[in-house]
């Protein structure tokens, strides 16, 4: 894993532009995404990584069992009233698309260490399967290859699901007027458009409820709705109510035993399961354990919000954020790579099962926020 420059070609913002990448630099023209640099990996750590995905969602999915057969929902702070949702969900095996782990390579001690999994509604897919695809077309053409078959992964993945559909139009949702969240429901939109799947656009705050049925703004009855919306926030719609008792009808994508995986309290669970797993940080409910150096999280914090470092039970780093009333975990401090340009996390993309794809993701502190930028790679 080297940082590796090269001169970026004039414009390079309107090629972004076109592919429909809007959000490549924010609003007082910091770049999100990265043209002039980008990371160089061997074909052996990305065959790594990928074993190491395939093995963490396997534990993943064994903790998920074990969470639900031992009714364990209120270490995830999770309402009785889902409880039994998330439930059938698992044992009807309903549709799940993706979820992206977030890896720690520590270089000095050539280890892999999972920090978390967004198994709900993890974001930068349009620029994992697209943009950083494009941007080594344009450099290196096809002298040059990538970890990376998100595209064709993702289009795969909505045709092997598509027989489980419940109704002929699958429906996709975002919030209003977020871009990046638009752009990569649109992304998914297109792919299952591709997989021959019927797909209507609608925001969450237009989803209704006819008294029978989950309706759309033409009255047409919502059957399955893929939601780049967390089940957190969901559960606390006007709506929500009806969810369990609609589950005969209704399919909701992701599914809601994803509130387990999406939960920071998994990361304990894991470790109890697993203990001293080489893939796992040690990780504990509310207390660190014992532990001097380590990271305090909010079960359902985002974007690195109310987040803090601890070095020798010293606070060294921390974040602000609307998070931790719903309790936190511990987990063990790891060393993030660092180079010039920042320090660096792994983004690991399962699709349909499969390990696909990764991104980098570069911040200047060691807590990621949503000030991280996006760094393309290559394999050579």
């Amino acid at each position: 894993m080297q940082l590796k420059y090269l001169t970026p070609k004039d414009n390079w913002q309107d090629r972004l532009e076109q592919s429909g990448f809007g959000y490549h630099t924010d609003e007082n023209n910091v770049p999100y995404w990265i043209e002039n640099y980008y990371y160089s990996i061997s074909d052996v750590f990305a065959d790594r990584i990928y074993a190491s995905t395939a093995e963490l969602w396997e534990m993943c999915l064994q903790a998920v069992e074990h969470v639900i057969s031992n009714k364990l929902y209120h270490q995830f702070r999770i309402p009785m009233f889902f409880q039994e949702l998330i439930e059938r969900s698992w044992e009807n095996d309903e549709i799940s698309i993706y979820g992206r782990f977030d890896f720690v390579y520590d270089k000095n001690k050539d280890q892999l260490k999972v920090l978390e999994f967004n198994a709900d509604t993890p974001t930068s897919l349009y620029e994992t399967g697209v943009v950083q695809w494009q941007w080594m077309d344009t450099y290196f053409g096809t002298s040059k290859d990538q970890f990376n078959s998100v595209h064709d992964q993702l289009i795969q993945t909505w045709t092997d699901v598509k027989s489980a559909l419940k109704g002929n139009t699958l429906h996709f949702s975002c919030m209003r007027e977020t871009l990046e969240d638009l752009t990569n429901i649109e992304y998914l939109r297109d792919c299952a458009i591709q997989a021959g799947i019927q797909t209507k656009l609608i925001f969450i705050d237009d989803i209704g409820w006819d008294g029978e049925n989950f309706v759309d703004l033409e009255n047409e009855v919502i059957t399955d709705i893929f939601k780049l919306y967390p089940w957190e926030w969901l559960m606390f719609e006007p709506f929500a109510l009806h969810i369990p008792n609609d589950i005969a009808k209704s399919q909701w994508i992701e599914p809601a035993w994803k509130m387990i995986l999406s939960n920071k309290a998994i990361l304990p669970i894991l470790w109890q399961l697993f203990p001293n797993h080489p893939l796992l940080l040690e990780a504990y409910f509310d207390d660190p354990n014992g532990m001097q150096n380590f990271v305090k999280k909010p079960l359902l914090s985002r974007e690195g919000a109310n987040v803090t470092l601890y070095e020798n039970n010293t606070i060294v780093e921390a974040t602000k954020g609307d998070y931790g009333d719903e309790g936190y975990i511990c987990q063990a401090l790891v060393n993030l790579p660092k180079e010039e340009t920042g320090y660096s996390i792994i983004g690991s993309w399962i699709i349909g099962q499969e390990p696909c794809g990764i991104t980098f993701r570069e911040s200047n502190q060691r807590i990621t926020t949503d000030k991280s930028r996006f760094v393309p790679h290559i394999i050579e």
